[in-house]
């Protein structure tokens, strides 16, 4: 019980530090401060999945960098996805001497931080909150409603994850994402794309707990204290960014 709480108040603490840096990182609104934090998470994002893919090769750390670079002065910084992707495969095709996997963390997680800042140039800041309540509301609703009444097994991936506690999350997530969204748009229309985003959110914190499974590791870093690493801190982000984007630009 005491570890249980120790580590409880560890998590809580480290949650706590990183949205006092991203409320600093907010309240300046300067595009090379966002860009910087969330090249940062990147940079150890990419680190965190290589590890999980299991892929050695250096090469994706320089196109990684070399494409976060690009995007400080690119502003459709998700296009710059598929020029690493063009590097990768000119490279593997001349060489023929790259493990196929080096795909892999260009995909994920590189390609939803390229995302995410795309989301940044196009509508502000307030996206980014617009993200963080949808994916904190629904992971939130989902642990304490599914520890609470829930009964059902969501999938084999995630034992502990119940339907009833992913059906409450996904509907919190909806009612108070909605209340955060960009200002151009009714409140029908904002609960509708959170409800998408909040799916989204869902499946990428399951696709997180798959490549865990896969790994045989418990968490995908240590360099958060209490949450493991940057990508079990980020993985519904991750995919809810690749959906907020697709459908805002749809949408508005």
């Amino acid at each position: 019980m005491s570890n249980l709480i120790k580590d409880s108040s560890t998590r809580i603490k480290t949650a706590l530090v990183l949205f006092l840096v991203f409320m600093l990182v907010s309240y300046l609104d300067i595009f090379f401060i966002t860009w910087l934090f969330l090249g940062i998470f990147m940079i150890v994002g990419v680190s965190e999945a290589m590890k999980l893919f299991q892929v050695k090769s250096y090469i994706v750390y320089q196109i990684a960098l070399i494409s976060w670079l690009i995007a400080y002065f690119y502003k459709d910084s998700e296009n710059l996805i598929f020029l690493a992707l063009v590097i990768i495969a000119s490279v593997l095709a001349y060489t023929k001497d790259i493990d196929k996997k080096t795909f892999l963390p260009l995909l994920y997680p590189l390609a939803s931080f390229l995302i995410l800042l795309s989301l940044y140039n196009d509508f502000g800041i307030q996206i980014l909150w617009w993200i963080l309540f949808i994916v904190a509301t629904t992971d939130t609703g989902a642990y304490f409603i599914g520890k609470s009444i829930g009964k059902t097994k969501f999938c084999q991936t995630s034992p502990n994850k119940t339907l009833e506690g992913v059906i409450a999350g996904v509907i919190f997530g909806s009612l108070i994402g909605a209340l955060f969204a960009i200002s151009n748009i009714s409140y029908f229309q904002a609960f509708l794309i959170s409800f998408i985003v909040a799916i989204a959110s869902i499946f990428g914190d399951l696709f997180e707990s798959y490549l865990k499974r896969e790994a045989k590791v418990k968490d995908s870093g240590d360099i958060l204290p209490g949450h493991g690493g940057v990508l079990d801190r980020t993985d519904g982000y991750l995919f809810a960014s690749v959906v907020m984007l697709v459908v805002l630009r749809a949408a508005v």
